[in-house]
């Protein structure tokens, strides 16, 4: 209400403090370490995070001085730059952060040093951490058991509701994902899952197979992780149990891995449609960023190359009859857009693998039923428009003008539906042979719109120009 009344009188609303600003400013300041750090764990961790991006390397020195190596660690998991900040601890400090950091984030970090360093800190990890390390490097980063977690608390199926207890007080003060308790047999087999509302609310004389989940969802470690994020992702529970070949619990999914994996997984798919061969960062290095990009250029100039070739075989229209060239870029642009259009749609259709054939069909039929209304009214548009300019501002005869309009309206209608239709079927088929339809990107649809566009104009302009109305 007041501030209703601040905006109708003219006042300008507080500004949101700068947290970042004000962060770095006591690092910068002389307060005592006490101090300092007293006044820093005020903030959130993911704004001091955030302010150490302000922060030259001896500033940030001193600030990981101050915190403990748990707060520390907090921290550094909110930053984006976790691979910079770690290699600027010495070894021991980098160790104990290392320590207490989910265990996909040091297995990320760990992927990416060299062979020695890798090793060499792997050794002086505890026996637990090292092994559970080992355990998600065994699986491609492609697989689902990489991004997984043993950050979770399980239970025996042949105990009782008090036993139960027991164990999650004792598993909870190494374990803080206690919302769900897993139950296994005694081979570690999942059984199904408890709430722990449903725990915490339970007689201790109920039976455990009483108030277990059993129909719960749940993937294998060595599925890849495209294949299924879909299947995953609708689920509203906190954390999907992870599980090996013979159907043992072998780690946990939290929200907040499923989460990053969707966002990763859209970040791939983006990049595809832009011609990349994976997602881009912007402190990547160059020569990577031109690996990840060149292969698809390389495709596309020659497919560019098999354009210019169809137009060259066309080059006694362009001799004969030069003005079709200058809606050229028209024909070819509208198709290529609505190429991408289709190729946008089905996409996000086949994103669903319950999608049936005849749904796929229908998709096709719409699509081009979608391309031809648009070709249509477009075509009509070009037609009347470019009929116009060319009587009105070339000086063309009427006969010219409107056969010339005539013949890129037609070409308009016709590249817009086999557009539709390309944008659509090339997906589709790539899907049907197990390759990526993202893969179908962008650059690839215009490319082969293009060609479309090119046989379709200077094909109907040498039939009806020249061979009908003979110009």
């Amino acid at each position: 209400m007041n501030m209703n009344k601040d905006f109708q009188n003219g006042a300008v609303p507080a500004q949101h403090p700068d947290y970042r600003a004000e962060i770095a400013a006591i690092v910068r300041s002389g307060l005592t370490p006490r101090r300092m750090r007293d006044q820093i764990l005020d903030y959130h961790e993911n704004d001091i995070a955030a302010a150490m991006e302000l922060l030259r390397k001896d500033e940030r020195s001193r600030l990981y001085s101050v915190l403990d190596v748990e707060t520390l660690a907090d921290v550094l998991s909110y930053s984006e730059q976790l691979q910079e900040y770690l290699g600027e601890l010495s070894i021991r400090k980098r160790i104990e952060v290392l320590s207490r950091l989910e265990l996909p984030e040091v297995t990320e970090y760990l992927r990416q040093l060299e062979k020695p360093e890798r090793n060499m800190l792997i050794d002086l990890m505890g026996e637990d951490l090292r092994n559970e390390i080992l355990l998600l490097s065994a699986f491609d980063e492609d697989e689902i058991g990489s991004k997984m977690t043993t950050n979770y608390i399980s239970v025996r199926a042949d105990i009782g509701v008090r036993q139960a207890m027991k164990e999650l007080v004792k598993q909870a003060a190494v374990n803080d994902n206690i919302s769900t308790l897993y139950v296994v047999d005694e081979d570690g087999t999942l059984v199904g899952a408890i709430d722990l509302k449903d725990l915490i609310i339970a007689r201790e004389d109920t039976e455990l197979s009483s108030i277990t989940m059993t129909s719960y969802p749940y993937v294998y470690a060595s599925e890849q992780i495209e294949d299924c994020i879909e299947r995953i992702k609708g689920y509203s529970e906190d954390s999907i149990p992870v599980l090996d070949s013979d159907n043992r619990l072998k780690g946990v999914l939290t929200a907040q891995d499923i989460t990053e994996l969707v966002d990763d997984e859209l970040g791939d798919d983006y990049a595809k449609l832009a011609g990349l061969t994976a997602e881009e960062d912007l402190r990547e290095p160059l020569k990577k960023s031109v690996v990840k990009r060149l292969p698809w250029l390389v495709i596309l100039l020659g497919l560019g190359m098999v354009v210019s070739g169809v137009v060259g075989l066309f080059e006694y229209v362009v001799a004969n009859l030069a003005l079709v060239v200058c809606f050229q870029s028209l024909v070819l642009d509208m198709a290529g857009n609505v190429g991408t259009q289709s190729l946008a749609v089905t996409i996000r259709v086949l994103m669903d693998e319950q999608v049936s054939g005849s749904q796929k069909l229908c998709l096709v039929g719409k699509e081009a039923r979608v391309g031809l209304v648009n070709g249509g009214i477009l075509g009509i548009l070009s037609f009347v428009l470019i009929g116009l300019y060319l009587l009105a501002f070339k000086g063309q005869t009427a006969a010219v003008a409107f056969s010339v309009s005539f013949c890129t309206g037609a070409a308009l209608l016709v590249s817009m539906l086999l557009s539709s239709v390309a944008g659509t079927v090339i997906p589709i088929v790539f899907k049907k042979l197990k390759i990526d339809p993202a893969v179908a990107s962008g650059p690839l649809i215009t490319t082969v719109n293009d060609l479309v566009a090119v046989v379709t104009y200077y094909g109907l302009a040498w039939i009806l120009l020249l061979r009908v109305m003979h110009f």
